[in-house]
Formats: structure tokens, sequence, C-alpha cells
């Protein structure tokens, strides 16, 4: 059974169980300008290499299950949302990180969960309240990236 399958309580529950791993820790404050967060979260760029992990990554990330893109070893790629090839090409550094941390503040109604988000979520099993699905460091990381996807 494919994704579709399980809707969007599945994938919320997969979310849920990734985020086991996120440490507990106060989210660094940023700030929205139009559709991006223009600085960095941590101040510094990202390991793209790490990213790349990240985005690969079935228990971390879970990036595939809704995306596709340039992996050709990787099977069962998503296709609920847009391909992440030419990410770097269409979006800026800010444009990705803001659709990473809150994609909704970008799209209301998207299906794509917040990655650096603790607060306003419903139904998040109590073990993983109050983490975001990834450190301010993996924001970095999966941008730097999906910058280097320019084709």
């Amino acid at each position: 059974m494919g994704l579709r399958a399980f809707g969007i309580a599945g994938l919320i529950c997969a979310l849920a169980v990734s985020s086991a791993g996120a440490q507990t820790a106060a989210l660094v404050a940023y700030a929205v300008s139009g559709d991006a967060i223009p600085q960095s979260l941590t101040g510094m760029p990202g390991d793209a290499t790490r990213g790349r992990g990240i985005v690969v990554n079935r228990q971390k990330g879970l990036c595939l299950l809704c995306h596709t893109g340039p992996f050709a070893e990787e099977r069962f790629q998503g296709d609920l949302a847009p391909s992440l090839a030419g990410a770097g090409s269409r979006w800026s550094d800010g444009q990705l990180r803001l659709r990473i941390v809150d994609s909704r503040r970008v799209s209301p109604n998207t299906i794509m969960p917040s990655y650096y988000r603790i607060d306003g979520l419903t139904r998040v099993g109590a073990a993983w309240r109050d983490k975001p699905v990834l450190s301010a460091a993996e924001i970095e990381d999966v941008v730097a990236f999906l910058q280097t996807l320019r084709e």
C-alpha cells in the first residue's frame, strides 16, 4: 500500500515517529520576510552532505514520502508533492528555509508538515510533544543540500 492508502493521518503518524529523535530545546527565533526566512537559523550555512542524508533518510526527514528527486538509488519516491530536482533553481535559501520550517506560512492548505514548529499542532503523541522534527542545524543542512539541486 502506498501513502495514498494511509492519507494525511499516516503522514502525521510517520512524522510523530520521526520526531522522537529530535531533542527538546527552545526554538531559535526567526523573522519571516515575505515568503522567506532570509537569515540562517544557526547563523552559519549548513552542510549539504548531511542535508542529503536527512532528505533521503526515511526515518528522519521523510522527504521522499511525498517528494521525488534525483536519487536513483532510492526506491519508492513519493508523488504527492513537487520534485526536489531543481529546487535550488526555483527557490532562494530563505524561501526553502520557510517552506521547511513552516510551509503553512506560504500555503495554508498544504499537506507538508512543519519541521521546525511545536505550537498549534494537533494529535501529536505525548512522547513527541514540544520537539521539532528537525533541529535548526538540520534545517540549515537540508537548505544547503537543496541549493545544490539546480537541474
